[in-house]
C-alpha cells in the first residue's frame, strides 16, 4: 500500500497531466487538416458595408384610404317667410316635431282697396324639412317680410364626416362616390353613398385647416335611415382608392416620389447608384406600382441613397 501511494499514484498523475498538456499543444498549434479546410472555406471579412438590392416583382395592391371620422347631426335648416304680412296663428313651437311641408304659421297681408278698405291675402310658413323645431321667433301679430328667417329645424338625419390631408388626395385616382363606415363599438359596417368632398375656396370661411395650417378637404356622407347612430360617435371611414392586380411593384423605400413620376436607383456599370425615371401607379403602406421604366426581375437599391434624401449630390 505504501509503494502504491508513494510511487505508482504520483506516476499515474504525471502521465495524466502529460497527456492533457500534449492535447492542448496539439489543438493550439497543430489543428487537424479537415478543420483547417473548413475554417478557410468561408468569406474573408473586409469591413465593407454594401447597400441592399431588391428585384421588382409582381403583386396586388389594394389602395384603401382610412380616415378618422365622427357622426354628426345634419345642419339645421332655416325656416323663412315667402309673403309679407302679419303672423296670425302659430301652430308649432320649439321642440315640436314636424314633417317637410307642415304648416308652422299663417300670415295675413291686408291689401288696400280703392274705396279705402282692405282685403286679406293669406300665406303660410311651412317646414322646409322634417325634424324638430330648434328655434323660432314666430309670434302672433309680428310683421314679417319675404326672406325673413323666423326659425330653424334640426333634421333627424345624420352624417359621417372626416377630413383628408392634401397629400392623401393623390391616393384617390378617381373621385369617390361611396365609403364603408365602421362605428366604434356600434353596428356592423355599412356603406354610405352620396360621398361628398369639399375643399374651401380661397377667401371663404368654409372648410377646415390642419394643425400646421394647411387647407384640408372635408369628406362626408349621409347615414342610411335604417342605421341607428348618435351624434358624437367615433367612426372609421374607408374609401376605396383602387385595386391593381398582378402589377409590377417595389417597396416604397426604393422609390423617390409617391405619385405620377418617380425615381429609382439601379446599379450602374461602375457599381454606383444610377438614377432611373419610372412612372408610378397605386400604392399602399408598403409597396408601390411601377407602371413603366422597369422590367420584372430588374435589380434596384432597396433604399433611396441617403445623400438623395438629404438633398445632396449622389455622386453620379
Amino acid at each position: 500500500m505504501l509503494v502504491f501511494r508513494r510511487v505508482i499514484l504520483p506516476i499515474a498523475w504525471l502521465l495524466v497531466f502529460a497527456v492533457i498538456g500534449v492535447a492542448l499543444i496539439k489543438l493550439a498549434f497543430f489543428p487537424a487538416s479537415e478543420e483547417t479546410a473548413e475554417l478557410g472555406s468561408g468569406e474573408v471579412p473586409t469591413g465593407e458595408i454594401t447597400d441592399p438590392q431588391i428585384s421588382a416583382w409582381r403583386d396586388t395592391i389594394r389602395n384603401d384610404l382610412e380616415l378618422a371620422a365622427t357622426v354628426q347631426n345634419d345642419p339645421a335648416v332655416d325656416v323663412t317667410v315667402n309673403k309679407p304680412g302679419n303672423v296670425i296663428d302659430v301652430f308649432s313651437a320649439v321642440g315640436d316635431t314636424v314633417a317637410a311641408g307642415d304648416v308652422i304659421a299663417s300670415v295675413r297681408e291686408d291689401i288696400p282697396t280703392d274705396d279705402g278698405g282692405t282685403y286679406p291675402v293669406w300665406s303660410e310658413v311651412v317646414a322646409p324639412a322634417s325634424g324638430t323645431i330648434s328655434a323660432s321667433t314666430l309670434v302672433s301679430g309680428a310683421a314679417v317680410a319675404p326672406g325673413d328667417k323666423v326659425g330653424a329645424i334640426a333634421p333627424s338625419t345624420f352624417r359621417v364626416q372626416g377630413t383628408i390631408a392634401p397629400a392623401d388626395r393623390y391616393r384617390l385616382t378617381t373621385e369617390p362616390t361611396e365609403a364603408s363606415i365602421q362605428i366604434t363599438n356600434g353596428p356592423a359596417p355599412f356603406t354610405c353613398t352620396g360621398l361628398v368632398l369639399e375643399t374651401p375656396l380661397p377667401g371663404s370661411d368654409d372648410g377646415e385647416t390642419g394643425a400646421t395650417g394647411e387647407v384640408t378637404t372635408t369628406v362626408r356622407c349621409p347615414v342610411p335611415p335604417d342605421v341607428r347612430v348618435f351624434p358624437g360617435l367615433a367612426a372609421t371611414m374607408t374609401i376605396a382608392g383602387g385595386l391593381a392586380e398582378d402589377v409590377l411593384v417595389l417597396p416604397i423605400t426604393a422609390v423617390l416620389g409617391s405619385s405620377g413620376e418617380g425615381t429609382v436607383f439601379v446599379p450602374g456599370p461602375d457599381g454606383l447608384p444610377e438614377e432611373r425615371a419610372v412612372t408610378l401607379g397605386l400604392a399602399d403602406a408598403e409597396k408601390i406600382e411601377i407602371v413603366d421604366g422597369l422590367e420584372e426581375g430588374e435589380m434596384v437599391y432597396e433604399y433611396v441613397p441617403t445623400s438623395v434624401v438629404a438633398g445632396g449630390e449622389t455622386g453620379l
